[in-house]
């Protein structure tokens, strides 16, 4: 790659920046990046100092995001944090409101075109792939976007259409809709598979072996564990929220149950809701259980290597029974994990739910895994 030619990222979720500033770190040589970290939960810290390390390359990141108000507000506060780590960011508009795709596509282009490393979040967006049919690069770099990389990397490997886990075959406009998109998707997975020449580099704390000819790196979270803590512990459980139900896999009175089970038998005082969790559906966890809402600013890893956190983290399978052993690595905090039982998905779930959540929990590392019975379906 010309070294004088800039990386690009984008991206369109907090956790997707966040991984960038990852990658970016490990880039840079891998050692802290501030000369004066804060070891104690607190604010977030002003500008950091000048690094008096050179970039590897000039990087600019783009965020483009969604239109939900949680995300959104995450995606400013970890933009302020990239902005403070010396990198340019770009927020662009793309969804609803003040920002169209075709837009947001056609201002996006030129950069596209002149970048000579891309990096991307979520293979599966299909404003994403759009934007990668312009794209020369000779190099390509996938951080992780959750647990979806695993399935990424199976379907790339398989050379199939990218297509999310959860999504079911839907009527015969979607599969026309399908249809009409094959150009731009066929066109987005060739970008993503490499070839001599071109190269593709997996950066993931997903336990993924790498398609043939790509490169594998490992993201332990060494970015967040030298910018921030170690965090205070409490005595209590925190719960970690999902929005299985949100996407049609979980069955939401089952989910209440599970919920109103691990608190009672783990002592969990606090909940802490994904971004894409209704408000309606938090209310009522809220109700029946009487667990502290915790709607976090920050993606969890960061909000739980600042503390303060529990000393046990429960979760359903989700991306952070895979990244917080990394971001928590010698704190002492314990990170379990409930598994979902089949009883509890809807009728209309993808058929690979069961096996995709049962390998999410499988394949996590340093992690407690709590049987069915700790969280009983309903009756």
């Amino acid at each position: 790659m010309n070294p004088s030619a800039p990386t690009l990222a984008l991206v369109e979720s907090p956790v997707q920046l966040l991984n960038v500033l990852e990658w970016a770190h490990t880039r840079s040589g891998g050692g802290p990046l501030l000369t004066s970290v804060p070891r104690q939960p607190g604010p977030l810290p002003g500008r950091r100092l000048p690094d008096p390390r050179p970039a590897a390359d000039p990087l600019s990141i783009v965020v483009l995001p969604p239109t939900d108000p949680m995300s959104r507000g995450q995606l400013r506060r970890v933009a302020g944090i990239a902005r403070d780590e010396g990198h340019t960011v770009h927020w662009q508009e793309a969804r609803g409101g003040s920002g169209s795709p075709w837009g947001a596509l056609t201002a996006l282009a030129p950069a596209v075109r002149r970048a000579g490393r891309i990096v991307v979040g979520d293979p599966f967006s299909r404003f994403l792939q759009l934007l990668l049919v312009p794209a020369r690069a000779a190099e390509l770099v996938v951080v992780d976007d959750g647990t979806a990389t695993m399935e990424f990397v199976a379907q790339l490997g398989r050379r199939e259409r990218l297509r999310r886990w959860h999504r079911t075959g839907g009527g015969a406009a979607a599969r026309a809709r399908e249809l009409a998109y094959a150009p731009v998707s066929g066109t987005a997975r060739r970008r993503l598979t490499p070839r001599a020449g071109y190269d593709v580099e997996l950066f993931t704390s997903m336990p993924v072996t790498p398609p043939p000819g790509a490169r594998l790196r490992v993201n332990d979270f060494a970015w967040t564990r030298a910018r921030f803590g170690p965090p205070r512990l409490t005595k209590g459980t925190d719960l970690v929220g999902t929005s299985l139900v949100e996407t049609g896999v979980v069955d939401p009175f089952r989910y209440l149950d599970a919920v109103r089970a691990l608190a009672r038998e783990h002592g969990v005082t606090r909940y802490f809701a994904h971004r894409r969790e209704t408000p309606e559906k938090l209310r009522a966890l809220s109700e029946a259980t009487g667990l502290e809402i915790v709607r976090p600013d920050l993606p969890l890893e960061l909000i739980a290597r600042r503390g303060p956190i529990g000393r046990t983290i429960v979760s359903f399978p989700s991306t952070v029974v895979h990244t917080l052993p990394y971001a928590l690595t010698g704190t002492g905090v314990t990170v379990a994990v409930c598994e979902i039982d089949p009883a509890w998905l809807t009728a209309t779930a993808s058929p690979r739910a069961r096996g995709f959540l049962a390998g999410v929990t499988e394949t996590a590392r340093d992690v407690r895994r709590l049987p069915l019975g700790a969280a009983p379906a309903a009756g």
